[in-house]
């Protein structure tokens, strides 16, 4: 059976790539702002998981013999505020500013959909221990990492200088990365896609 990853995002790839996992991509091209606007109240980790569900199931649609990996990511501020990812570097900077100092979450879902329905999904969840930025920190920060973090919930890389956002983190770091990998590497297990 064939896998397809509903997703353009390079570290999601390289995680499956990493893995020895063959795929094809496919992304969805679903309009995420007007998703999120309806889902308004409901919170990160039910937020991630509706996302996540909504790209596998629209490449699902177009791709139904395969199974469609669809995943999504969210930032959860210590307010409960939800961060998108930022439209222009004033708007990173601020998330930067916000995050600085402070606990938060970051849940990442994963959905995979044969026939246009889900069959499987996992959400984790990883703490984010940002240490507190400094102005110069943050300046220096963004001269390196912009506009290669504008496609980054919580503008950041963490397998490159955004490392340098946290005093600590708690949780999967593939989760980190934007996917609950090894559960998807079960399930693939069991659907033949992998061998176990």
């Amino acid at each position: 059976m064939r896998l397809v990853l509903a997703s353009g995002s390079a570290s999601r790839r390289a995680m499956l790539d990493a893995a020895g996992v063959a795929f094809d991509v496919s992304p969805p091209n679903v309009d995420e702002a007007a998703a999120k606007a309806g889902l308004i109240g409901a919170g990160g980790r039910d937020t991630a998981d509706a996302l996540a569900e909504l790209k596998a199931r629209k490449v699902s649609l177009r791709d139904p013999a395969a199974l469609v990996l669809g995943s999504d990511s969210v930032v959860e501020l210590a307010d409960g505020t939800l961060l998108d990812k930022p439209g222009d570097r004033a708007e990173a900077e601020d998330h930067l500013r916000r995050m600085s100092g402070h606990r938060h979450k970051l849940h990442s879902a994963a959905v995979i959909a044969e026939g246009g329905r889900p069959v499987w999904r996992e959400v984790d969840t990883a703490t984010l221990f940002v240490r507190p930025l400094s102005d110069a920190f943050i300046a220096a920060y963004l001269d390196a990492e912009w506009p290669a973090i504008a496609g980054c919930v919580g503008c950041f890389r963490i397998e490159g200088p955004g490392v340098q956002l946290f005093a600590r983190v708690d949780g999967s770091h593939f989760t980190i990365l934007g996917m609950p990998l090894l559960p998807v590497l079960d399930y693939l297990r069991v659907r033949g896609v992998l061998t176990s």
